[in-house]
């Protein structure tokens, strides 16, 4: 039989005791969970979710990555996808938007206007569930929530981009494209500005460690990579730089700016294989320097405003029909010509080696000279003239080409805008982070756009991000669409050029609200 032995009593009094149980429980709760926020704390998590498609060689990976902010009842998520587009162009449907949107606010309460989603504009491709991983990633970015100080600042690169767009001296203008050949360099004047300014949103554990870091950057990011495989191009690579220098489990979210008209640079390199990593690492560490500068603090809040607001839509049927013309009036200029390409280039590396002489040596022609011939010298004005008339057709025919492409695009558009009527709706969306501030465009923003509000934005720290929350292509200047039919940007466009004052007046109206 079991003998049961009798407990002491203690000799300190049970109340002593509950109290030393009630301190040690609260102890251990302390050092086992996360600390609980403070009232008036801002909360943030990150996370991000593999999307590569794999049924492509790939090079890297790309991310659907999220940041969920919660200012008490306040609470906002900011995507990015390393995507072409959100909806439209790509493998991200038109749909997508609004199922992400729904399904978190069915299952997290975020209302569906506090979420923004931007794409980098990479040319990656995605898997086909690219809709369920961002839900996942949302999802885990709201379970990872801890109270975080918020720091803003700015970095500067201007060595990775160029302006693509070309100012000819007949007073149009032409772009850098991989879809056609480029203006003589001969007629070209000048090029537009590029924004090197890297805007910087850092969010930081209490402990110091960063959490995320949100930098937003104007450039398109289609350098690709020396293998031709899938990948996140420049910002995926900078966003690792970054993510790796970091505290661990740091999560660097790209968001794309007003890229429209910024090509990586050396876009049209031809000695050199397209390596978007070293572009990719010089962004990542200029960013990098920057957010080691930026000191957070807890004097943070959270504002979100989402207004839709109405655009005029283009009407470019009158220079559809110019363009047509042109086209006809370059096919009939077209001479002709005894050379081909075969027997063009030994004869153009002939006469613009040896110009007094290209023929022959010169006692050849010395000879001819004291014999009272010619002969010689009327090969060589023939060459001439027929080098003059091939050169003059390729010219001709290249400019043919850049017509074709951009007359396709404008022919797209027209059809479009002709059965939807005379406006379209863009939706705008502005977020305030402590001191950082960025309103955003549903469509590729070109550069002097967010150069303009910022300069005219009465807070220091505000940016401007495109291709966010939908795609509506090109969004081109006012001053841009009056070369319709010239570059991609200008064609590849919905709008009608009212429509710049009109987004502009108010982006100035939402960033003034965000105080």
């Amino acid at each position: 039989m079991h003998r049961i032995h009798k407990i002491a009593r203690p000799l300190v009094s049970r109340s002593f005791n509950r109290l030393t149980v009630t301190l040690l429980l609260l102890t251990l709760t302390s050092l086992l969970t996360p600390a609980l926020a403070a009232a008036g704390d801002l909360m943030a998590g990150a996370a991000k979710v593999d999307i590569t498609n794999r049924n492509v060689p790939v090079n890297d990976p790309l991310y659907v990555k999220a940041l969920v902010i919660k200012d008490g009842d306040n609470t906002a998520a900011i995507v990015t996808v390393d995507a072409v587009a959100i909806g439209e162009i790509g493998s991200i449907t038109n749909e997508y938007l609004g199922n992400v949107r729904t399904q978190i606010e069915r299952d997290l309460k975020i209302k569906p206007k506090n979420i923004m989603i931007n794409a980098s504009h990479c040319h990656g491709i995605v898997c086909a569930d690219v809709e369920e991983r961002t839900i996942q990633a949302i999802k885990d970015a709201a379970k990872n929530l801890v109270p975080v100080n918020v720091g803003v600042g700015t970095g500067h690169e201007d060595r990775v981009m160029e302006n693509r767009r070309l100012f000819l001296k007949n007073g149009k203008e032409a772009d850098v494209r991989h879809a056609y050949s480029l203006p003589p360099d001969e007629e070209v004047a000048k090029i537009g500005p590029i924004d090197p300014e890297i805007g910087i949103l850092k969010l930081e554990k209490k402990n110091g460690d960063t959490l995320a870091v949100v930098y937003n950057f104007a450039v398109h990011p289609i350098q690709g990579v020396p293998s031709k495989g899938n990948t996140a191009d420049m910002s995926g690579f900078a966003s690792q730089v970054i993510e790796d220098n970091l505290s661990d489990g740091t999560i660097a979210l790209f968001v794309q700016g007003c890229g429209g008209d910024i090509n990586p640079a050396q876009y049209k390199d031809v000695d050199n294989p397209r390596d978007a990593e070293t572009l990719g690492n010089q962004l990542g560490l200029s960013a990098l320097k920057a957010i080691r500068k930026i000191k957070c603090t807890d004097n943070s809040d959270l504002t979100v405003l989402n207004e839709t607001l109405t655009l005029p839509r283009s009407n470019n049927a009158t220079r559809i029909e110019s363009l047509k013309k042109e086209q006809e009036q370059l096919l009939n200029s077209l001479q002709g010509t005894s050379l081909n390409l075969k027997t063009f280039l030994p004869l153009i590396v002939k006469y613009k080696l040896y110009d007094e002489h290209p023929s022959y040596y010169s006692h050849r022609y010395l000879l001819e000279k004291k014999l009272g011939r010619d002969g010689l010298a009327k090969l060589d004005a023939e060459n001439r003239a027929n080098m003059e008339r091939y050169i003059n057709n390729v010219y001709k025919m290249e400019k043919m080409t850049r017509n074709k492409a951009n007359l396709a695009l404008l022919n797209k558009h027209q059809s479009r805008n002709q059965a939807a009527g005379k406006t379209l709706d863009a939706e705008i969306f502005a977020i305030k982070v402590g001191d950082f501030r960025m309103i955003t465009f549903p469509a590729e923003l070109t550069v002097n756009i967010g150069l303009n509000i910022k300069k005219k934005s009465p807070f220091e720290n505000t940016f401007v991000a495109g291709y966010t929350n939908g795609y509506n292509y090109y969004a081109p200047t006012a001053e841009q669409l009056k070369n319709v039919g010239g570059a991609q940007e200008d064609s590849d466009c919905m709008l009608a050029p009212e429509w710049q004052a009109l987004f502009e007046a108010k982006a100035q109206e939402m960033i003034k609200q965000l105080k």
